[in-house]
């Protein structure tokens, strides 16, 4: 037997057009439209450029696998803040293997860069589940420890262009009528993490665990096993993201990925996901990515100070979550409503 959680559902007789307009995610589109049409009215080279358009559209791939990562493990009540440093170590694994393993495949070299990546993120999982120690303690500690690992390995190195095939680097910038093979990748993986997530009774479970704990406990979900899932799965998607950046940029040092830990949870939360998990969904997490990459190109070309895109940032932060309460105290009183007048 299974619990299943999903979001709060939209009171009965809304029409569908409704339902849409007041969606999360129907917002962050309205959100990136604005944006994206102020910005290319102030510099119009913003989109209309050569590069504009495809750079607009590949820049937000890495946030975006991050973030799926992260919100998978937010819905389970817990938080990753590893993420960048295993990014780190899958970026410069994967670099080193093409330098040092002539006529590596690169899908073999793909495979273990995820792979590695979902082993560390074993080993978060395995110390949240088993010390029932909180997450952002032990992932705190990962973070430095990776990232320590990273340092002592990689040192003043650097990778260089000249290690990658050229058939890897031109995955960076190939495209397809238009558009970034990259970010094509990328939806591809969002539709499979989406449809994993609603569509399969393991994706449901981890909503289910952290919508109520005790409740899953008594249905008998293992919370050490969807624990260990939600961390497995983030490790491997930054993985990945590390194998994207490798890619896209062609180069990595031992600051690879230094804060994209807390760019990944702002880009969850903005996008719909609930900090105390339960809620969200994998559209929103990857809008929420799209958007807050956006403003990050947007900003310097508004003339907008560095200090105060992280400020602006931070409020689209605690706006959404303030949101997600005001919304929950809403739903939650017309559940109170409807139960006395029944």
């Amino acid at each position: 037997m299974s619990v299943t959680h999903t979001v709060p559902p939209i009171e009965a007789g809304r029409s569908p057009l409704q339902k849409v307009l007041r969606a999360r995610e129907f917002g962050l589109v309205v959100l990136i439209v604005a944006l994206i049409a102020v910005t290319t009215a102030v510099q119009p080279t913003f989109l209309f450029s050569d590069g504009g358009w495809r750079e607009l559209l590949r820049q937000p791939t890495i946030l975006i696998l991050i973030a799926l990562g992260e919100a998978i493990v937010i819905i389970t009540r817990n938080i990753d803040l590893s993420i960048g440093s295993i990014l780190c170590l899958s970026t410069y694994t994967s670099g080193w293997l093409f330098a040092n393993v002539e006529g590596i495949p690169i899908v073999l070299v793909v495979v273990i860069g995820v792979a590695l990546g979902a082993f560390l993120g074993l080993i978060n999982g395995l110390l949240v589940a088993f010390l029932k120690v909180p997450s952002l303690v032990i992932t705190l500690g990962t973070l430095y420890a990776y990232r320590g690992i990273a340092i002592l390995w990689i040192g003043p190195q650097f990778i260089r262009s000249s290690w990658l095939p050229p058939e890897f680097r031109a995955l960076g910038t190939m495209q397809w009528a238009s558009i970034p093979v990259l970010l094509i990748l990328v939806l591809i993986v969002v539709l499979i993490v989406g449809w994993f997530m609603t569509s399969r009774r393991a994706g449901r479970d981890l909503y289910a665990l952290g919508s109520n704990p005790e409740a899953a406990k008594l249905f008998g979900l293992s919370e050490r096993r969807l624990t260990l899932n939600a961390f497995v799965t983030s490790g491997a998607l930054a993985g990945l993201g590390g194998l994207v950046y490798l890619s896209i940029y062609a180069t990595g040092d031992a600051r690879v990925g230094t804060g994209y830990e807390l760019e990944a949870v702002a880009a969850a939360v903005v996008g719909g996901v609930a900090i105390v998990g339960g809620s969200g969904t994998i559209w929103g997490v990857a809008l929420g990515a799209f958007f807050l990459a956006t403003i990050s190109s947007a900003l310097p070309v508004l003339g907008v100070p560095s200090l105060w895109q992280q400020a602006i940032v931070g409020i689209f932060i605690v706006g959404a979550i303030l949101l997600d309460r005001v919304l929950f105290l809403s739903r939650t009183r017309r559940a109170k409503r409807k139960g006395s007048e029944s």
